[in-house]
């Protein structure tokens, strides 16, 4: 009987758009009574607000998990080789979810982890392209620093896809980041993402090197082919350009304040 009312909302939803049925049925005077109040008088209001709850678990209001690996990829360059990856995950419901993402990178020549971060975060819907974050993140390398997160997640207009990111440091730093994409798509398989990272601080943070202002832009050109569309690999090009601080201490370390890297990586989600 349950499967028989259930059935029946699906069909009065249906009907209430116009699909199968009229939204109204038209009694012997004349009179006009909504389909979805004709089922509450044949079944009783209580036994279908039940339904319609049972229906709406079953058919939109479930929880569900979602984990992406954006970029798992080596990188070459002129001074020294390494590993990137940048991921998340989420679990919950269309408004609210519990989101985790992971940053970081280390060297392939011997070097062990240069950096890497982890953060959990609160993400409420604010509308339905965008998503309001707070949280924590905590820097694992190189110094162990935690802290506290403001986020904006979302698709912009003309599908652009957003990430942008303030950060209170346990010692009152500020700082932030800005991601960007775009897909272009090739074929049904080939797909061109053109992406963009910009990090930035509020003051100087001597300890990390950085300056007031931009610190570091990564941009980069990826082509990936999707041998089926959660498993795909690509190959690309990403200008790595530091400025200010930053660039100051990179270079007295050895390094070059600007460099073109090629890589090649995995991009996959389940």
């Amino acid at each position: 009987m349950r499967d028989f009312k259930c059935l029946t909302v699906s069909v009065l939803l249906t009907a209430g758009m116009g699909a199968v049925l009229p939204a109204f049925a038209q009694g012997p005077d004349q009179t006009r009574t909504p389909l979805w109040s004709q089922a509450d008088q044949r079944y009783g209001s209580a036994e279908m607000a039940e339904a319609r709850e049972e229906l709406l678990q079953e058919g939109g209001a479930q929880r569900t998990w979602y984990v992406l690996v954006n970029q798992l990829e080596a990188q070459t360059g002129d001074n020294a080789d390494s590993l990137y990856w940048n991921g998340q995950a989420w679990y919950g419901g269309d408004i609210h979810k519990l989101r985790f993402k992971s940053e970081g990178s280390a060297s392939l020549n011997g070097g062990g982890v240069d950096d890497a971060e982890v953060q959990a975060l609160y993400s409420k819907a604010i509308s339905p392209f965008w998503d309001a974050q707070v949280g924590v993140r905590y820097d694992l390398e190189p110094d162990g620093l935690a802290h506290g997160v403001l986020a904006l997640q979302g698709i912009a207009p003309y599908w652009f896809e957003v990430d942008a990111s303030a950060f209170l440091s346990d010692k009152g730093d500020l700082t932030a980041r800005l991601e960007a994409e775009y897909e272009f798509r090739l074929t049904q398989r080939f797909i061109l993402q053109p992406r963009i990272e910009a990090d930035l601080s509020a003051q100087n943070v001597a300890e990390r090197d950085l300056g007031t202002g931009l610190n570091a832009i990564e941009a980069g050109l990826r082509l990936r082919y999707e041998i089926k569309r959660e498993f795909a690999p690509y190959v690309g090009i990403e200008w790595q350009g530091k400025f200010g601080r930053t660039a100051d201490a990179h270079e007295a370390a050895g390094g070059e304040a600007s460099e073109a890297v090629l890589t090649a990586g995995l991009r996959t989600w389940f």
